[in-house]
């Protein structure tokens, strides 16, 4: 590729102060960027292309964010990215003085305006990026210098532009002005002729409010006629791929089972982590009021490991939202994403698991009389589970982290990630796994339910490693009690806080 010379000048001014919104990239990209996203993903790429060195993006990026996907460095940096977001090289964003080589941090939310060089010397293969604020001459040293060979990846047609994107917090990003030239250094700006932008900030509550103005003459110079404002493309696909869903026609028949992505992303908050319940091996569990009918829910969070049986996996699942018994957790459906992103929607248990009862994370401890209940209303779920409904559903995970407590303190078995579901004439040791590979029999379920019942009565986890026997340390739970029985003081188990 020959060389480049680009010199912008630039603002970033966010809605509320020391809050910024998304980035800001100078961007050499192919003729045509399709299903690009917006916050974290500047307009350029979405989560499948990102990454991907089909794609022929090279990127210059300003970035208020701190993204560890990415592996930002922190959440004022300057970036070289080539066919993604994991910048090949960044800087906090600053420049060095050309007298004596200090370096001086800038802000890039601060709103005050700054310049922006970025230089390409195709002979040397030599990638520079420069910032200085406004009136401070371009410095002798560039905040980035990397070798860089983009003849191998700038395609014979190529567009040259800006693009910039928003999440949650917002901020607007402005070009005050842009010069570009090939195989020549670009033309210094006419600082006295740029637009002005004044504003004030809307503070975070707590601080003197003003109000935000800001004032930005409409005339652009001729030049910005050439810029490609690829920002405006990540908006308009923003939306519809927002709540996008994965729906092949085999599902239209599962239908009421299947909810809607945007019902339970506003159930959720969008997920919001205050309205996180737990997280586990299998994914991440939320409350949601479902905007339809206000009933309280538990969305799980999946991500499918193999898509390849995918169809059968979503029909165990509807079968499973066939259960009806009442120390049962109901599976009430689910919604299908991109990737294999499975959301379960459950029935709301307000008291929580039961574990957190049994070992001490919450203060409030069960009785004896509960802890009775509770057990036998869990041999109930597992009787009906193995012998009273249509078809035998093997659990494979009874333990008290799965057992949910409702608002009546009633036991409901829940989690079936691993559980297989067989017709009850068939051999358990033959049908294939719903969730992940393993063995087990309803036999396997009563061995697990037994050593349950051990945590009910002791107040110990199965893996406590605090355990010990008269002979070794750090035991099981079983053989922990077992040992105490063959030495005739098996009461000794018995948890303390039952008196």
């Amino acid at each position: 590729m020959a060389s480049a010379s680009t010199r912008t000048g630039l603002v970033h001014v966010p809605e509320y102060s020391e809050l910024g919104g998304h980035g800001f990239a100078f961007v050499l990209s192919p003729t045509t960027i399709t299903n690009s996203l917006p916050a974290q993903y500047l307009g350029l790429f979405n989560e499948t292309n990102v990454g991907n060195a089909s794609i022929h993006i090279v990127a210059v990026e300003l970035d208020t964010i701190l993204n560890a996907e990415f592996g930002d460095i922190d959440d004022n940096h300057v970036g070289i990215d080539v066919n993604g977001l994991r910048s090949i090289e960044s800087h906090t964003a600053g420049y060095f003085t050309s007298r004596d080589g200090m370096f001086h941090k800038l802000s890039l939310i601060s709103g005050n305006p700054m310049q922006l060089w970025v230089e390409y010397d195709g002979t040397n293969a030599q990638f520079n990026v420069t910032l200085s604020p406004i009136g401070v001459p371009k410095p002798d040293i560039p905040l980035m210098s990397r070798t860089l060979n983009l003849s191998e990846l700038i395609l014979d047609s190529m567009y040259v532009g800006f693009s910039s994107s928003n999440g949650r917090r917002i901020s607007s990003h402005y070009i005050l002005g842009w010069s570009f030239k090939m195989n020549a250094k670009a033309d210094d700006l006419d600082l006295s002729k740029l637009p002005s932008v004044s504003y004030s900030y809307m503070p975070p509550k707590g601080k003197h409010h003003k109000s935000l103005k800001i004032v930005l003459p409409m005339t652009l110079s001729a030049v910005m006629v050439l810029l490609i404002v690829i920002a405006v493309v990540g908006i308009m696909v923003w939306w519809p791929n927002k709540f996008a869903e994965l729906l092949e026609d085999w599902e239209l028949g599962c239908r009421p089972s299947r909810f809607s992505y945007k019902d339970l992303y506003m159930a959720t908050k969008g997920f919001r982590e205050s309205e996180l319940l737990g997280k586990g091996g299998f994914g991440r569990v939320y409350r949601g009021v479902l905007p339809t009918d206000k009933r309280e829910v538990a969305i799980k969070r999946v991500s499918h490991e193999y898509r390849q049986g995918m169809k059968e996996f979503v029909a165990e699942i509807i079968s499973m939202g066939r259960l009806q018994h009442r120390n049962i957790v109901q599976l009430l459906g689910y919604c299908r994403r991109r990737r294999g992103e499975l959301l379960l929607v459950y029935g709301y248990m307000p008291n929580g698991s039961l574990d957190k009862f049994l070992f001490g994370g919450n203060n409030q401890s069960l009785n004896w009389s509960q802890r009775y209940h509770i057990a036998k209303g869990i041999a109930s779920g597992l009787f009906y589970l193995h012998r009273e409904w249509e078809k035998i559903v093997v659990h494979r995970d009874v333990k008290s982290s799965n057992v949910l407590l409702d608002s009546e303190m009633n036991g409901r078995l829940s989690d079936f990630g691993l559980s297989r579901i067989y017709d009850h004439r068939s051999d358990p040791n033959t049908t294939r796994v719903a969730g992940t590979l393993g063995k087990g029999t309803t036999a396997s379920d009563v061995f697990a339910f037994g050593i349950f019942l051990l945590e009910i009565v002791c107040g110990r986890k199965p893996t406590d490693l605090h355990l010990t026997t008269s002979e070794d340390e750090g035991v099981s739970l079983v053989d922990w009690v077992l040992d105490y029985w063959r030495r005739g003081v098996m009461m000794e188990t018995v948890d303390a806080r039952l008196g």
